[in-house]
């Protein structure tokens, strides 16, 4: 029997017009990553990053503001140019908040990205939707587009 995991699951999806590779190579690069992590107008500073399975990123998200929010993802699958799953945490060996993961499907046109988090709680993903993260979410797409060389 399967939990129903529908009251804490946010998923996000966007076509990229580049092929798979492009698009991985863009996410899955140590150097490039950090470059357009983050909705529009946020930046990252980098703890380290060690990107493969069993490996993790430490990072501060810094928002147009200044504020800075403390990230640290541990990689747990990662299948080529296909998908990644990870955990977030609110900063380095804090709580977890959600299990996530990233897959790249070659589609008429380019790459569909879709972006998954199941948060511990259903309360966590009202707090996530009330600030809208869904439309950062995007955001964040669009940077990897850009970065990807698409439009």
């Amino acid at each position: 029997m399967t939990a129903d995991l529908s009251d804490r699951t946010m998923v996000i999806d966007r076509l990229i017009a580049a092929p798979v590779a492009a698009v991985w190579g863009a996410w899955w690069n140590p150097q490039s990553l950090p470059l357009w992590w983050g909705p529009d107008g946020f930046s990252c500073r980098t703890t380290r990053i060690d990107l493969r399975e069993g490996g993790e990123w430490v990072f501060d998200m810094i928002a147009p503001d200044g504020t800075v929010y403390p990230n640290h993802h541990r990689y747990t699958l990662v299948r080529p140019e296909s998908r990644i799953e990870y955990t977030l945490h609110w900063g380095e060996n804090g709580p977890k908040h959600a299990d996530a993961s990233a897959s790249f499907e070659t589609v008429a046109g380019g790459t569909r990205v879709t972006l998954a988090m199941v948060f511990n709680t259903a309360e966590e993903w009202a707090q996530a939707k009330g600030f809208g993260a869904e439309a950062l979410g995007l955001e964040t797409l669009g940077k990897l587009a850009r970065a990807a060389g698409a439009a």
